[in-house]
């Protein structure tokens, strides 16, 4: 399949009421046709791994396309200089989550852009990381609970940022390194009732959410 191909298939899918109603979900719809995520999932599945189309369909700069990139690149041959180029562009939180869930958290190199992607200044970058950790912590099934362990410290370390898209991906890392098993959550409690001393709204609310939900969990 060609890029223009793809960009007809989704002009033609495209539903004006959709994209008229991203805004409602604070997604940024500057760049998007309007397409519903299971016809672009459907898409997906029919062209399968296709790494070069998908660094085309990137470039497109439609919405639609970049998220289809996300889903047939192939992790293997993705390049960190491909991965930065790609999350320094984000500029909507489903883009950004997409691109970390279906792609980023299974590239090689993913332990180190959590810990370069998490100190950025940059909104979405930033977000990027603290979504790696909570993607890390879904995906990557036999990972040693001690990498998710580390990312602790740095989930405390953020939890000051008020920036929306940050705090609601810290507070999601937290929670998902809490729900992966009983001696997680115990740590993941703990860094939270630290977190809830800082004086910071941001970090007070990343700390309540998160203890709302894993506390109950608790045998």
């Amino acid at each position: 399949m060609t890029v223009q191909e793809v960009i007809t298939h989704f002009k033609e899918q495209s539903s004006p009421a959709y994209h008229a109603g991203m805004a409602r979900f604070g997604i940024d719809s500057s760049k998007a046709l309007g397409v519903k995520l299971p016809i672009i999932r459907k898409l997906a599945k029919n062209i399968k791994k296709d790494h070069t189309l998908a660094m085309e369909l990137w470039e497109t700069d439609i919405h639609e396309a970049k998220i289809l990139a996300t889903l047939i690149a192939d992790p293997k041959q993705l390049t960190e200089a491909q991965m930065d180029h790609w999350t320094h562009g984000f500029y909507s939180w489903d883009v950004c989550d997409q691109a970390c869930g279906n792609l980023f958290v299974y590239a090689p190199f993913v332990l180190d852009k959590v810990l370069e992607y998490t100190t950025s200044e940059h909104e979405f970058v930033k977000r990027a990381g603290f979504v790696l950790m909570a993607e890390y912590a879904v995906h990557q099934k036999k990972a040693d609970d001690r990498i998710l362990i580390s990312f602790l410290p740095i989930i405390e370390r953020e939890a000051w940022d008020n920036r929306n898209f940050v705090k609601k991906a810290t507070n999601w890392a937290l929670r998902q390194i809490g729900k992966r098993n009983t001696m997680l959550r115990k740590v993941a409690i703990d860094c939270a009732e630290r977190i809830l001393e800082q004086d910071s709204k941001a970090a007070r609310w990343i700390a309540k959410d998160a203890l709302k939900e894993l506390s109950p969990l608790t045998p």
